[in-house]
């Protein structure tokens, strides 16, 4: 997959920019709220069109948007340089850039935005640039916006909303922009798909979590069910943040509807970020596509629950080896299909159904006995509700390892740490929360605390939120999982009034609400007599 921006040339001067009634939207507000105002627009303009069909819609074309401001870019550098250059596709390749056929542009579909066959316009670009670039894009791009249920008035209205993100900016603000719109449109389009939509999205603020857990400095990443891509684009920007470079990290997955890893697929390149990604609908259990390769990190959210995962060629699979999972649930399918994947020095974050912590049925207690006992498990974090835009199910995560005496830290070999987030999270609506930035650092930092990584200070139990427990404890416990069981009661803040003193205030309260009592049943009874007297006169 190319990645990579262009260099910026300043005397290069940005399209001129059409007027749209759509928006007013402008590259300079591209701050906070920049894109939900974005997306507010464009949800206006899709009118009957359900979310699920209209998110390719406006997906595809900010897609095909940012993919030719980097051609663009690089094209108007050559035209200055050398004029025969700008024409040859290699000299594209060599900076990482798609190469986009001059009718694919988005220059000439935004001068033909207004034209009745837009749709069909659309069409064409993107099977042209499919064909320009075979091998990242073959199968990927979305082409049926000329059916008759697209409007082309709508379609030429959206080009224009886009058109206007990041115009007047550099060409890699511009960029970075779209991104962060790209972005914001997906969990814009999960949220308004409801349970559909949690299908391929996990809310932002639960990857950020897991990333920042397992910071994914170096080496390769792996999702066996990845999505949209949210846990590599959290990956590769927590690198960069730490600084480190798009490539650091070699980033591998699996994904079973063709749809998703199409948005997986346009996610990543909006992002400039390279990514084996496989697609088959058997899906990971059925047909590993990477069956041989290790890991050393791992993020996964799993569907919750999943029921008809089962078939008996499974049966003797080299995966179960904590055990046969139960054929109605998937969720230590999951887990071992995870631990199987990881490398010697390997760690992976799992985002689960909060049962998989406790549950006895069929052999799900004893797998997770098993994996207790065998030391896999470094840490269970009880997420708080309503993080998810598909469920209501609470939510855990599951911190998985090969081992627990990794080179840097301290031997935690037979602990677990256990933490409770389920008061953690500010709503965002009425039906959804999610985590802030500091609940995502006290729970991050707590377990590089506890891990006895440099410079994250000295790790303390706090009753009602962490706690580390033995593995004899765990076994106290009956092998439950499940953090409240093991953090305990939030301490209560001291009292500095002096007891009596307390007493003899409640005392008078108390005082006066039984003497309001009285007061009142006064009144209620007086009133039941004048009704009696009435009724008799």
């Amino acid at each position: 997959m190319p990645r990579g921006r262009p260099r910026k040339n300043p005397d290069t001067a940005p399209a001129p920019k059409k007027t749209t009634k759509v928006s007013k939207a402008k590259a300079a507000t591209a701050t906070l709220g920049f894109e939900q105002q974005m997306f507010l627009a464009a949800d206006k303009l899709r009118k009957n069109l359900e979310p699920s069909d209209y998110k390719h819609v406006a997906l595809g074309l900010i897609f095909l948007r940012y993919i030719s401001t980097a051609f663009e870019a690089r094209h108007a550098e050559l035209m200055q340089d050398d004029p025969a250059a700008a024409e040859d596709p290699d000299e594209y390749l060599a900076e990482n850039i798609f190469w986009v056929p001059e009718t694919a542009r988005w220059s000439h579909l935004r001068d033909n935005a207004r034209s009745s066959g837009i749709g069909k316009m659309i069409d064409e670009a993107m099977l042209a640039i499919e064909k320009a670039n075979p091998e990242q894009l073959k199968g990927v791009l979305p082409k049926d916006y000329g059916r008759p249920a697209l409007d082309s008035v709508m379609l030429g209205e959206l080009i224009d909303l886009i058109s206007d993100i990041g115009m007047g900016d550099t060409d890699d603000k511009a960029r970075d922009v779209l991104g962060r719109v790209y972005e914001y449109f997906l969990g814009g389009f999960a949220g308004a798909e409801g349970k559909r939509g949690g299908e391929f999205y996990t809310p932002s603020s639960v990857v950020r979590t897991l990333v920042s857990m397992l910071e994914p400095y170096k080496g390769r990443v792996y999702d066996p069910c990845c999505g949209s891509g949210g846990m590599f684009v959290q990956s590769e920007r927590f690198v960069e943040t730490h600084g480190g470079k798009l490539g650091d990290i070699a980033i591998y997955g699996q994904e079973s509807n063709h749809t998703t890893w199409r948005l997986a697929r346009m996610n990543l390149a909006v992002r400039g970020i390279g990514a084996d990604i496989r697609w088959n609908n058997e899906g990971s259990f059925l047909r590993d596509e990477l069956k041989d390769l290790r890991f050393d990190y791992i993020l996964a959210n799993p569907p919750f629950n999943v029921s008809d995962w089962w078939n008996a060629s499974l049966e003797e699979d080299p995966r179960w080896q904590y055990g046969k999972p139960p054929a109605g649930n998937a969720n230590y399918a999951w887990l071992q299909h995870i631990l199987w994947h990881l490398a010697p020095d390997g760690t992976a974050g799992v985002v689960l159904a909060n049962g998989s912590m406790s549950s006895n049925q069929n052999s799900e207690g004893e797998i997770r006995r098993r994996m207790v006992e065998a030391d896999v498990v470094d840490c269970m974090v009880a997420l708080p509700g309503q993080l998810f835009y598909s469920t209501q199910i609470p939510a855990c995560l599951w911190f998985l390892t090969r081992t627990k005496k990794q080179k840097g830290w301290r031997d935690r070999r037979g602990e677990i740490l256990f933490i409770d987030a389920r008061k953690l999270g500010t709503m965002v609506d009425r039906t959804r929360r999610e985590l802030t930035d500091e609940d995502v650092a006290r729970i991050a930092d707590t377990y590089h605390a506890w891990r006895g990584e440099k410079g994250a200070g000295k790790y303390e139990d706090s009753p009602g939120f962490c706690k580390f427990a033995t593995l004899d404890e765990v076994e106290q416990h009956g092998f439950v999982l499940t953090p409240g069981r093991y953090v305990g009661a939030e301490e209560a803040e001291e009292d500095s009034v002096p007891f009596t003193e307390r007493f003899a205030a409640l005392e008078k309260t108390l005082k006066e609400q039984f003497a309001q009592g009285e007061a009142l049943n006064a009144k209620i009874t007086a009133s039941l007599k004048l009704i009696v007297q009435k009724e008799s006169a």
